[in-house]
């Protein structure tokens, strides 16, 4: 278990955070999976017809622009050590934290791929129609029933995503307004608020 839990040390003059390009493809993730929900849901509920091929098309590229990101997050994170907890964060926090952030890196890539997978399932097109004239490459040779049970899994995905979104945020909050730990001073923009220092780890 001691694996999987990072490393919390002593900071009692600074605090070690997420360097800028970390924080920037957190931020812009975070937008770009807000605005998703907001597009998935109006499309979903509309009638067919060409307004909702339009939103549709965003869905499917504001999708594809997610996949594109969380791989580049997730080789930047391969890449780069994240900051330590501050030592007084209990563990059983900082194992949550690890298997939350895991669980976003699953969800990021698997939403996109098991959307992929519905439009796929049963059509004779070799792509798909992404805004602005792109097309997306479809995955070849998927029965229309499997492409029905993708999106199953993908609307299953999306409700665990809204859960887990939650849980993140309210544990920010715990943090920030009831702790008062300085666990969020390791996020930017976010800063200790005894005015102690913060500093990237490269």
């Amino acid at each position: 278990m001691t694996a999987t839990v990072p490393e919390a040390v002593p900071q009692p003059d600074t605090i070690l955070r997420y360097n800028n390009v970390a924080a920037f493809i957190h931020w812009l993730t975070a937008a770009l999976v807000l605005t998703q929900v907001y597009v998935g849901f109006t499309f979903h509920n509309m009638e067919r017809g060409p307004a909702r091929g339009e939103w549709f098309e965003w869905h499917k590229t504001i999708g594809a622009t997610i996949l594109v990101l969380a791989l580049v997050r997730l080789a930047w994170r391969l890449m780069h050590k994240p900051p330590p907890f501050p030592v007084e964060l209990p563990r059983w926090e900082r194992i949550a934290a690890v298997w939350n952030h895991r669980a976003f890196y699953f969800l990021l890539i698997a939403l996109p791929l098991t959307g992929l997978a519905a439009v796929s399932g049963g059509s004779d097109e070799a792509t798909t129609g992404l805004v602005g004239g792109l097309r997306l490459p479809l995955i070849p040779g998927l029965s229309e029933g499997m492409g029905d049970a993708s999106g199953g899994i993908h609307e299953w995905l999306v409700k665990i995503t809204l859960a887990l979104v939650v849980l993140h945020v309210a544990a920010a909050l715990k943090h920030q307004f009831f702790d008062r730990s300085r666990a969020e001073g390791r996020m930017p923009p976010f800063r200790e608020r005894d005015g102690t220092p913060t500093a990237p780890v490269d």
